[in-house]
């Protein structure tokens, strides 16, 4: 049997910016000291929640680059690079393997979507550019597209590199159908923070965790507690991050996030457009359900990217 990725929860890491728009560098690597002194099992880099969609190529490894370094192989650094085009999943891919991280993350194409058999051939090819393990990436609600369980057994047996999958469908019974025609060793990993302890009940070994942001150490105990055997207890943590859950998801991922993360005085900076800064009865909504959860606020400043149109 091989040995998976990783095993609890994986945080989907915001990419910090300066004012002005440009990566954080120096944030980014107190956010990773953060995130591995609080327990977190992997760091997803330049996933969703990392804003891969609006870094340019160049920024996109250098930050991928940058967290393989800091990280320096405490826990495994998987590395998103999927792509709406074969060709720049590929690319991207290659880069990140060379770059030293131990994993890929790859979503469904989007927009153009694809055919069972073109979500196949986009992922066979990609998985067999590089040698390194790979994650597949469900999330039809954001792609329009969705991986049926056939199809991934279908790349599995083509490509032996992939290995896993981050099932954000929210669709139980699918969840339930690749479950139970995959191979023990194939691993699931839950793309919901609020469905952490249903997917575990099915065999999951985790979570790629976008409240692990803002509460690693707790995410990381709501999958640990579940695999030593104490059901009740991981069910009655899964339950009590429930608000706080719907309040990081009350606006686009990673609109929320982000302000939490600055309300926490921890300065992740702006989110980049077409995304903008959160609603005021939405941020006050978050506020209150980080200080519900035990978490201090100690910032109400709002962070605003610069104004593109002057530069």
């Amino acid at each position: 049997m091989n040995k998976p990725i990783f095993t609890g929860a994986g945080v989907a890491l915001v990419t910090p910016m300066k004012p002005d728009g440009s990566v954080n560098y120096e944030k980014l690597d107190e956010l990773l000291e953060f995130q591995i002194a609080n327990k977190t099992d992997a760091i997803i880099a330049v996933g969703t929640t990392g804003e891969a969609s609006t870094l340019s190529h160049e920024e996109h490894i250098e930050v991928i680059r940058h967290t393989v370094k800091t990280v320096n192989k405490r826990v495994p650094v998987i590395a998103g690079t999927g792509s709406n085009s074969t060709e720049t999943a590929i690319y991207l891919s290659r880069e990140a393997e060379k770059a030293g991280a131990d994993a890929l993350l790859l979503v469904t194409p989007y927009y153009n979507k694809a055919t069972q058999r073109g979500l196949e051939e986009h992922f066979v090819n990609t998985a067999e550019a590089v040698k390194i393990p790979v994650i597949l990436y469900n999330v039809p609600s954001r792609t329009g597209c969705n991986i049926l369980p056939a199809t991934v057994k279908a790349i599995n047996k083509r490509a032996a590199n992939v290995v896993a999958i981050k099932e954000a469908s929210g669709n139980i019974s699918q969840v339930a159908e690749l479950a139970s025609i995959m191979d023990k060793d194939f691993a699931i990993y839950s793309g919901n923070d609020d469905q952490i302890v249903p997917i575990l009940s099915l065999g999951g070994l985790g979570v790629i965790s976008v409240l692990s942001n803002v509460a690693p150490k707790e995410t990381h105990d709501i999958v640990a507690t579940y695999l030593a055997g104490d059901v009740k207890k991981s069910c009655e943590l899964q339950l009590k991050a429930f608000d706080l859950i719907k309040s990081l998801f009350c606006e686009v991922n990673p609109i929320p996030v982000k302000a939490a993360l600055n309300l926490m005085g921890m300065n992740a900076g702006p989110v980049r457009l077409p995304l903008t800064e959160m609603e005021a009865s939405n941020k006050e909504r978050l506020k209150k359900s980080l200080e519900n959860y035990g978490i201090e606020v100690l910032c109400n400043e709002v962070i605003k990217f610069n104004d593109l149109s002057k530069d």
